[in-house]
């Protein structure tokens, strides 16, 4: 099994973000724009989100780095490098 491309690794966080925001149009995201502000997620959403991420993709974001990781391309370079040997 092969990692992730970098588009497959946008589709699977948007997939995963579905999950916890079902009404969202995950098509009309801009990943330079902060997820937050196009998306209403509340605290427990954001931490459920993070949670979906670690499941599907076996890639934890720590506290530390969760509140720096505003729009969605930052969060594909953060888990891009950290996708576990064949994910």
């Amino acid at each position: 099994m092969t990692t992730l491309t970098r588009d497959e690794l946008q589709q699977a966080l948007l997939a995963a973000l579905g999950e916890i925001a079902p009404e969202v149009d995950l098509a009309a995201l801009q990943p330079q724009r902060p997820l937050r502000q196009q998306v209403d997620l509340d605290s427990a959403d954001w931490l459920n989100f993070l949670v979906v991420v670690h499941e599907r993709l076996g890639v934890e974001i720590p506290d530390a780095e969760a509140g720096r990781l505003r729009t969605l391309e930052q969060i594909v370079e953060f888990c891009l490098p950290r996708l576990p040997a064949g994910a």
